[in-house]
């Protein structure tokens, strides 16, 4: 699909805000709210807009920390690990990366010790290095068009 300045100003303000309406948008870029409506449906169906989420606060339903774990992957257990790591509840994203680790995660956990019971499960698989999130410097920034 190509995509014109119009698509671009219509992505950024869905990404700054999912539940903008379209008569909204149509005011910051100036076309009509079915025109809105119109380009906003051809961008689901070419797959630029792939869905649509809730922002949900990690502290709010008690989950004191987040953190980021790597995991360099031992010899046969990457397959295993990628079979099992959609069922770690824990685990808020999860990306299969280049480099000396294979894994990177980002979880959130309870306390200190639900930490520590996570990582013991995770050494099964492979060496674990832990960062604990401290607080967001970039958070959904929008990914505009080149």
């Amino acid at each position: 699909m190509k995509l014109d300045t119009i698509h671009s100003k219509i992505l950024e303000q869905l990404q700054i805000n999912a539940r903008i309406s379209n008569t909204a948008i149509a005011k910051q870029v100036g076309i009509s709210s079915p025109a809105v409506t119109e380009r906003i449906k051809k961008l689901e169906d070419s797959g630029v807009i792939e869905g649509y989420y809730a922002k949900v606060s990690h502290l709010e339903l008690g989950y004191h920390f987040r953190a980021l774990i790597t995991v360099r992957a031992f010899m046969g257990r990457l397959k295993p690990f990628l079979h099992n790591v959609q069922s770690f509840e824990e685990v808020v994203n999860c990306y299969r990366i280049t480099g000396n680790e294979n894994i990177v995660m980002e979880v959130v956990l309870n306390n200190q010790h639900h930490l520590e019971k996570f990582i013991d499960q995770l050494i099964t698989y492979g060496e674990t290095k832990t960062q604990i999130i401290l607080s967001n410097v970039v958070l959904n920034n929008p990914i505009l068009k080149k």
